[in-house]
């Protein structure tokens, strides 16, 4: 995590006092488990809500939500600050709708969304991160279904962010509901800009088009070999890579971003990533507008 905030230019941000406090962040994967980095000091799960098993307490019995959330929020304690996540003041809001297998049902995502547009200003809710994704040619309703969801929360300001997936190389390979028009949809980016080497590692990252001809996505960021929270007591951390991965990294940017500008849109947002993504000169397919960099997005130009 420390080369990933490197890599972000996420110490423009902290240098500022920024650390995406007061932002509350919306998870839907698969739980959480009660990891230091999350409950060290101030317990900062505000609420969690299990879609699959109607449990109470948080835990996560597959480990790819608590590694997306100590990405977004981890506090970095049991590691000294190395795999301090990107916004590590931020609280989350953990919907369980994946289960152990990493499975879940379209309909327990949209009840998950429908919860958050629901309560988001109880808990603060200005994100919602969303690292699960349906292949669009095998599953079309499914696939609907999730677009119309997320595009209720944006329709109702909720700044959304989803992964493209990780079907690529090839063309409309972006998985629902990261083929929204409306919403942020992150790529991961190619490990050849900072190895010297042939592009590896990110190959898998969903490309666009989508079937309706929307260019996506929208930003990458890194995405490959992420080292973040495991929720297994006996390792700490552990090693993931995927868009899944390159989600939450824009997530707890965006928080970031929010601390400066609080009164921002998640429109104003979407066009601020826009006009300060780094170009990678990749095809747009791959890297969209280019890789998410947090001190373009805080120097005030994305607001004119």
């Amino acid at each position: 995590m420390y080369e990933v905030r490197q890599r972000i230019g996420a110490s423009a941000a902290y240098q500022q006092g920024l650390y995406g406090q007061q932002t509350g962040i919306a998870v839907l994967d698969s739980g959480i488990f009660l990891h230091g980095d999350f409950t060290s000091g101030e317990n900062r799960i505000r609420f969690f809500k299990d879609f699959v098993k109607g449990r109470t307490v948080p835990y996560d019995n597959n480990g790819h939500g608590t590694h997306i959330a100590g990405i977004i929020a981890g506090s970095g304690a049991a590691s000294r600050g190395r795999y301090m996540g990107i916004a590590p003041l931020s609280h989350l809001i953990v919907l369980k709708v994946l289960d152990e297998k990493g499975n879940g049902s379209v309909e327990d995502v949209c009840r998950g969304i429908e919860w958050v547009v629901q309560n988001g200003k109880r808990y603060q809710i200005r994100i919602m991160n969303i690292s699960v994704g349906a292949k669009v040619k095998d599953r079309f309703l499914e696939s609907r279904m999730l677009v119309n969801a997320v595009e209720y929360a944006w329709d109702h300001g909720l700044i959304v962010v989803a992964a493209a997936g990780n079907n690529g190389p090839e063309a409309m390979s972006i998985t629902a509901p990261g083929t929204s028009r409306k919403i942020i949809t992150v790529g991961a980016a190619p490990e050849h800009l900072y190895e010297k080497q042939p592009e590896i590692g990110c190959s898998f990252s969903g490309r666009g088009p989508t079937n309706e001809c929307v260019c996506k996505p929208d930003v990458v960021a890194p995405g490959f070999r992420i080292c973040s929270c495991s929720h297994r007591p006996e390792e700490v951390y552990t090693v993931r890579s995927g868009t899944s991965m390159a989600a939450p990294v824009v997530s707890g940017g965006i928080a970031l971003l929010l601390n400066k500008y609080p009164d921002m849109t998640n429109k104003d947002v979407k066009l601020c990533l826009r006009k300060s993504a780094l170009p990678l000169h990749l095809p747009r397919s791959y890297q969209g507008w280019g890789m998410f960099h947090i001190p373009e997005c805080l120097d005030g130009r994305c607001r004119r």
